[in-house]
Parts: structure tokens; sequence; C-alpha cells
């Protein structure tokens, strides 16, 4: 496996790597339903319906923690950036996103908004299909338009935030602090979202330096489809067994 693995270039082995590490992801995520898409570990899961007052590190932390390990966030975050290479342009899409995150996140839990959240995760699972067909130059191949970019990742980025919002209102959060929670909650997953964007770049540079990286960027879109798919039907099969289960 060394061997085959040193037979690649560096930009092939960076890829290679990176695709190694979401699989792993995926089928971690793929064996234990707790720590599913948007979903919170039994241990946080337990302080969170513990917890009463306002609460700031400890909420930043859940936040932070959330999209660090939220493998479907920085799939379609690294679609998001795939071919940007301005800051300015990575800073407006990841605003758009964090802003659509935010909206429906406060307003899901606040307004008690039930959505079945296998339905929503689904979706999230579509977003990162999308994206990866839009990097591929797919809808203009296929229907002779761009869809506008930046209004899909602000859309895409309500839907992640109601991803999340479906799981906290399991845990039936008190309303002592509770809004003062979800405003620290929602600054940890900012504080998390560029920590992990910055590792994100960092290596998507390094590959782009690559004379292949146009060659291999098809095929790590095509992969990274895939893995939207994969989580779709994670999704609504996990959406069917519940319903029998009921």
């Amino acid at each position: 496996m060394i061997n085959f693995l040193l037979s690649f270039t560096v930009s092939e082995r960076v890829l290679a790597c990176m695709g190694l590490a979401v699989i792993l992801l995926a089928a971690i995520f793929g064996i234990i339903p707790d720590a599913v898409a948007h979903g919170v570990t039994e241990g946080d899961k337990g302080y969170i319906q513990e917890s009463t007052g306002i609460l700031p590190i400890p909420f930043i932390y859940l936040g932070a923690k959330h999209m660090i390990t939220g493998y479907d966030h920085l799939l379609f975050l690294l679609g998001v950036i795939f071919f940007l290479y301005r800051l300015k342009d990575v800073c407006i899409y990841v605003t758009l996103f964090a802003v659509g995150h935010i909206i429906t996140l406060l307003s899901g839990v606040l307004l008690e908004v039930n959505i079945s959240p296998y339905f929503i995760d689904a979706i999230i699972g579509f977003s990162i299909v999308y994206k990866a067909l839009d990097n591929m130059g797919a809808f203009q191949r296929w229907f002779g338009f761009q869809p506008n970019t930046q209004a899909a990742t602000f859309i895409f980025g309500l839907v992640h935030g109601f991803g999340l919002a479906t799981k906290i209102m399991e845990y039936e959060l008190s309303p002592d602090g509770l809004l003062p929670n979800l405003i620290f909650f929602n600054i940890g997953v900012e504080i998390g979202q560029i920590l992990a964007l910055v590792a994100i770049l960092i290596a998507i540079n390094y590959w782009r330096k690559s004379d292949s990286f146009m060659r291999q960027a098809y095929s790590a879109n095509t992969f990274m489809m895939m893995l939207g798919f994969l989580l779709m039907g994670y999704q609504i099969t996990g959406h069917f067994v519940y319903s029998f289960q009921i």
C-alpha cells in the first residue's frame, strides 16, 4: 500500500489522503447512528439537556465542535471554494452560507419549526451533489445556463441551519438563557468554520500549484458528488427504517 501511494505525485497523494479521510468519516458515521450529520454525541446531549442559564464558553465550544466534525458542512464548503482563488470571493461565499445557517438555526429552534431531520439531511446531501455538478460545469452542458452560485450558497446555508435546528429541538434546551446560548453556539460555529476553512484552503492551495490540478479537479468533484449521493441514500434509508419502527 505504501509503495502504491509513493507511486503517486505529491498532489495525487494529497487528493488520495483527502478522499481516504472523508471515506473514513463516512464509514464511522454510518456505523454510529448518534454521530450522523448534525448529530450530537451522547455526552454533549446530556450536557445540553441538563444545562440552565447563560453558558458562553460551553456553547461556543459545542458550536465549534459541531462545525469541525460536520463532514457534510465541510464537503459543501470544499465544493463552494473549490474554484475560488481570491480571498474576497471566499469571504463572500462563506458569509452567505454562514448567514443562512444562522437564520434558520435561530428561527427553527425559537419558533419550534418541526421538519423531519431525515428529509433535511437528505437535502444537505443533495447540496453536495449540486455543488459538485456545478463545479463540473454540468448545468451549462445540460441546460445551457449557469444558476446563481451566490443565491444557491445562501439557500443551502438555510437548509444546513435547519438541519442542526431539528437536532437541537430533540434535546429540549432549557428556556433559561436559550437565546444567548444559541447565539454563543453560532459564534462557535463561525470559529469552527474559520479553522476548518484555513485547513482546507492550505491543502487546496498546495494542490493548485500542481500542473495536474485541473485534470484531477473533475475526478475530485465526481468523488464528492458520489459522497453526496451516499449521504442522501443514508438519510432516505433512515427515514423509512424509522417510519417502519413507529
